[in-house]
C-alpha cells in the first residue's frame, strides 16, 4: 500500500466531509426561510484498480449535493392574505429584478409600494396571465406571455355590461295583453364604457296560453305613457317607441321554457336568450332560460354584469390562482390568474439566490397549467410553506460528520507519522 495513497485518501475523506458539514450549516441557517429546500451531500466512492494481490492502493470519495425540492415543508396560517403556498406540486413563477423568469415556493408576496406588484421576501415579482380582457391563452412550455401581477391594472377600472339574465315565474293564469299593452315591467341597470348605470326596461306581455314577448327598452328614454292602462311606452306625439330588441318566448306544458311549440293562435318560434346593444355600451346578450310558467303570482328576478368605477382596496385568491381585485363598493373582479409552473425533476433544479430555481437540462423544461390539473397543487391563501429542514436531524448529520472528520485527519496523521519513520531509515 502507498504512504501517499493514505495521505490522498485521509484528505479525500476531510474534503467530503467538509461538504457535508457546509450542507448542514446551509440547512440550519435557512431553518427558518419560508419555502426553502434542503440540501444532503451523498458519498459515492472512487477506487484505483489494483496492479496485483500484494498491495493495495486506497482510493477516495467523491461527493454530490442534492436538494429535497420535491419534499413539501409545514403549511401554517399567517395573517395575511397574499401569503400564498401551493399544497401539493408545482412551483409559483416569479422574474427577479433584471426580468430573469425563475421558479419558486416561497410565497411571502406582499404589495411593492413603487410597482404596485406582488413581491416577496427576496425581491422576486409574482407573474401570472391577465383576466381583464377575457380568459387567457397560456402557453403550455413557456413563460414569456406572463405579466406581472399589479393592481396598478384594475385600479378604478370600469366594466360594461355584457351579460344579463332574467329568472323565476310567470303566471300561468295571466290575462293576455292587448296590441301595445303590456303584462308586468320590470328594471335592470346595466353599465355602459364609460361605468354610467343605464337602466334596462324590461316589458313582458302575455300573447296566449304558452307564448309571451319580451321587449327591452332604453329606461332613460322610454317615458310611460299617463294613465291606468299598462301601455307600451310611446313618445311626446304618442307613437309607439321602437325597442332596444323583443323576442317571444314560450313555454311547454310543464312550464318550462322551450326553442319551439304550439300555442292556442297555432306554432310559434321562440327564443330562449336575446341580444342588444347597451345604450353607450357593448353588445349584451340576456338569458332567459331560467323563466318557468306555473301557478302562482309573478316572482322575477334579474341580473346583469358590469361594474361602475370604483377604487381597489384589497384583493383576495382563490384555490385555482383567480387573483381577484376588491373594490370599496362591496364588489370584486377576476383581474389575474396565478399559474403553478412544473418540470420533470424537480430536484434536479439548479438553485439560485434569493431561494428561487432554473430549470437544468437535467431538470426538463417548465410546464405551465393552473392549480388543480393535471397533478399540480392547490394555491392557498393566508398559508406559507415552512423550510423542509428538520433542525434535529442536521444536528445529528453534523456530529457524525464531526467524528469522521476526525477519523480521516487520524489517518491522515497516521500515514504521515509513517511515512517520516520511512524517511528516518536512510539516517
Amino acid at each position: 500500500m502507498s504512504l501517499i495513497g493514505v495521505l490522498r485518501s485521509g484528505v479525500s475523506g476531510m474534503n467530503a466531509q467538509s461538504n457535508r458539514i457546509s450542507t448542514v450549516a446551509e440547512n440550519i441557517q435557512n431553518s427558518g426561510t419560508t419555502g426553502y429546500k434542503r440540501s444532503s451531500t451523498e458519498f459515492s466512492s472512487l477506487l484505483i484498480a489494483d496492479t496485483g494481490t500484494g498491495n493495495y492502493n486506497s482510493g477516495s470519495v467523491e461527493t454530490t449535493v442534492r436538494r429535497a425540492v420535491t419534499e413539501g415543508g409545514t403549511l401554517n396560517a399567517t395573517t395575511s392574505k397574499s401569503d400564498l403556498a401551493i399544497d401539493g406540486n408545482g412551483f409559483f413563477v416569479v422574474k427577479d429584478p433584471a426580468g430573469a423568469p425563475l421558479l419558486t415556493r416561497a410565497g411571502n408576496f406582499k404589495i411593492d409600494a413603487t410597482t404596485n406588484t406582488f413581491t416577496n421576501a427576496a425581491g422576486m415579482t409574482l407573474m401570472g396571465y391577465s383576466l381583464l380582457d377575457g380568459e387567457p391563452s397560456t402557453t403550455l412550455n413557456g413563460v414569456a406571455d406572463m405579466v406581472p401581477i399589479s393592481l396598478a391594472a384594475v385600479n378604478s377600472r370600469a366594466t360594461p355590461t355584457t351579460a344579463g339574465s332574467l329568472t323565476g315565474k310567470l303566471p300561468v293564469d295571466a290575462t293576455p295583453a292587448a296590441t301595445g299593452q303590456y303584462s308586468k315591467k320590470y328594471s335592470i341597470v346595466a353599465y355602459d364604457n364609460v361605468g354610467k348605470a343605464r337602466t334596462v326596461d324590461v316589458y313582458l306581455a302575455k300573447n296566449n296560453d304558452n307564448s309571451w314577448s319580451v321587449s327591452l327598452y332604453d329606461g332613460t328614454a322610454t317615458p310611460t305613457p299617463s294613465g291606468t292602462t299598462p301601455r307600451l311606452p310611446v313618445d311626446a306625439s304618442g307613437a309607439t317607441i321602437a325597442p332596444l330588441a323583443t323576442t317571444t318566448v314560450g313555454f311547454d306544458a310543464q312550464g318550462q321554457i322551450t326553442g319551439t311549440g304550439t300555442a292556442g293562435s297555432g306554432t310559434y318560434t321562440g327564443a330562449k336568450s336575446l341580444t342588444l346593444t347597451t345604450p353607450g355600451g357593448q353588445s349584451t346578450t340576456f338569458d332567459f332560460s331560467g323563466l318557468t310558467q306555473l301557478a302562482g303570482d309573478y316572482a322575477v328576478t334579474g341580473t346583469a354584469n358590469g361594474q361602475a368605477p370604483a377604487a381597489v382596496t384589497g384583493t383576495s385568491f382563490d384555490a385555482d390562482g383567480t387573483v381577484y381585485a376588491t373594490f370599496d363598493d362591496g364588489t370584486r373582479l377576476a383581474a389575474f390568474k396565478i399559474p403553478v409552473a412544473t418540470v420533470p425533476s424537480a430536484d434536479n433544479l439548479e438553485p439560485r439566490s434569493g431561494n428561487v430555481f432554473r430549470p437544468t437540462v437535467e431538470s426538463g423544461n417548465i410546464q405551465v397549467g393552473f392549480a388543480n390539473q393535471g397533478g399540480r397543487g392547490t394555491i392557498k391563501s393566508g398559508v406559507l410553506e415552512q423550510s423542509n429542514v428538520d433542525v434535529s436531524t442536521e444536528l445529528t448529520a453534523m456530529i457524525e460528520a464531526q467524528s469522521t472528520y476526525t477519523a480521516n485527519s487520524k489517518v491522515f496523521t497516521t500515514g504521515n507519522e509513517m511515512l517520516d519513520t520511512l524517511m528516518s531509515l536512510k539516517r
